[in-house]
């Protein structure tokens, strides 16, 4: 058997062991290992400790005003900034939707006024492509034959159906 603690997928073998969780075979196999190995015997013995110390722990019984006292605590730990406006919040909810849909109203209105819709084309900016003649003839001699087709397949769609 190769040692657990060198082979990391065999560590949670020891800690099933110690927390009695590891059937008879392997238990019996494991114990036989600890004889030759002082690192896992010394690691067992460790858990073993720790589950004896957690088992003698008792935790404290918990006072019947503890949660008084706690929210008291909370109420005290309150920061300057939530006390200073504490009395206005019910006026925010009711004055606040309003105050804050106007002040979005005039931002949308400065952002629309600084940037008119719509690009401005100045003489200068303005750029012609040349074409050249046979291109333009190319073209409107592919114009006109998909006019033509489309002309065909309308009175073709239009006829007798049978």
């Amino acid at each position: 058997m190769r040692c657990p603690i060198e082979t990391p997928e065999s560590a949670e073998l020891l800690l099933a062991y110690c927390s009695r969780k590891l059937d008879a075979a392997r238990t019996a196999v494991l114990e036989d290992h600890m004889e030759i190995c002082p690192a896992c015997r010394e690691f067992a013995e460790g858990q073993r400790t720790m589950w004896r110390a957690l088992d003698a722990w008792e935790a404290a019984p918990v006072a019947p005003d503890f949660d008084r006292r706690l929210y008291q605590r909370i109420e005290k730990n309150v920061s300057w900034w939530d006390l200073m406006v504490r009395p206005f919040r019910p006026m925010m909810l009711r004055q606040g939707l309003p105050l804050t849909a106007a002040v979005a109203l005039l931002i949308v209105a400065g952002v629309l006024i600084e940037r008119p819709a719509g690009p401005s084309a100045s003489p200068d900016a303005v750029q012609l492509e040349a074409v050249a003649p046979e291109q333009a003839e190319h073209a409107l001699e592919e114009m006109e034959v998909l006019h033509e087709f489309n002309r065909f397949l309308r009175a073709e769609s239009a006829g007798p159906r049978m």
